[in-house]
This record gives C-alpha cells, sequence and structure tokens, in this order.
C-alpha cells in the first residue's frame, strides 16, 4: 500500500506542476525581478515592459547555459521550448517600471543623452529605449544593473548572441558607462 501511495503522489505532482497557471508558476520570477515588474533587488532586473522576444532568448540561453548564472540556470534548466513561450508572453504583460523619483541631475542628463545619440544607443533599442523584437526594454531599468550589465559587455564576460554590444562598449570609459546607466535609469 505505502508504494502504492508514493507512485500516486508521483504520478499526481507532474499534472498538479502541470495544472498551474504561468502566473503561478512566475512567482518565483517576480519574488526577485519584482512582483510589478520593477526589481527591489540589487543588479537584479527589471522585467516589466521587456520584449517577449528578448525573453525567449535569455531564458533558451539560461537554459542551454550559453549565458551562466546559477541562479538562472537552474530555474532554466527543465523549463521545455513551450514554457519558455509561456514565460516570455507572461513577463511581456508586466507593466513598464516607472522612472523613479529622482529625475537627475540636468547637466549629467544632458551629457549622457549625447553620448548615448553618440553611440548610437537608440538604433538598437528606439528613441525611448523601450527595445523591439530580441532587444531589451533598457528604459528605467535599474541603474546598477545597467552598468553591471554594460561592463560586462565590454569585457566578454556576457555573450550575447551576436557580438553588438561587445563592439559598441569598446571604446566607451568607465565613467561613461555610469553615465549612461545614470540617464537610461531615468528616461523619461
Amino acid at each position: 500500500m505505502r508504494c502504492f501511495l508514493v507512485f500516486l503522489a508521483l504520478a499526481i505532482i507532474p499534472v498538479v506542476a502541470w495544472a498551474e497557471t504561468v502566473q503561478e508558476r512566475a512567482a518565483p520570477c517576480l519574488a526577485c525581478h519584482g512582483e510589478s515588474g520593477r526589481s527591489e533587488i540589487e543588479n537584479t532586473p527589471s522585467l516589466g515592459g521587456q520584449q517577449p522576444a528578448y525573453v525567449l532568448i535569455q531564458l533558451y540561453m539560461f537554459r542551454e547555459k550559453m549565458r551562466t548564472f546559477d541562479i538562472m540556470n537552474e530555474m532554466a534548466k527543465d523549463l521545455t521550448d513551450d514554457d519558455l513561450r509561456a514565460f516570455s508572453d507572461h513577463i511581456g504583460t508586466l507593466k513598464n517600471p516607472p522612472p523613479p523619483d529622482d529625475a537627475g541631475d540636468p547637466m549629467r542628463m544632458l551629457q549622457a543623452q549625447d553620448l548615448a545619440q553618440r553611440y548610437r544607443c537608440n538604433a538598437c533599442h528606439n528613441v525611448d529605449f523601450a527595445g523591439r523584437d530580441n532587444v531589451p526594454r533598457i528604459a528605467n531599468q535599474r541603474e546598477d544593473y545597467l552598468a553591471k550589465t554594460m561592463r560586462e559587455y565590454k569585457d566578454n564576460s556576457r555573450r550575447g548572441y551576436d557580438a553588438t554590444m561587445a563592439d559598441v562598449l569598446q571604446s566607451v570609459t568607465d565613467q561613461q558607462i555610469l553615465d549612461l546607466a545614470y540617464y537610461i535609469a531615468r528616461v523619461r
């Protein structure tokens, strides 16, 4: 009888997991990335307003360990292709994160806006930095995460699905990275 109960429990678990909605399954994701789509955790990206195609690619890269971050690799390792699409679509429904209350120093914002134009950030991420298709939304992203990500692309410790970001950031100084992160986090 005991073996039968264990067998029954093991048989039911996948059905229960399957029966969960994508919202229920995404709860652990939003615990770190923010229930409203705005992360409150240092160096953890906000997912609100993110492009579903971009999220799909990132989840795939985590699952396949083409992008390594232990927590995300573990979370994504058993996701099916259908799961990846469902999570991507769900994340795409989260509202855009609002800009911070601090509008920023006007002079620094203007200088950083010039940097964003010089390095053509708006060519891929759009003028409003909302991204499109497989290009991420970076507007109002966490400033610390933006700086961290740009540094990782620059030193090739983070790979994209192409070399565009690494190429663009090669001539950008660390101070310029900080200024760009400051500006993009506060885009209104």
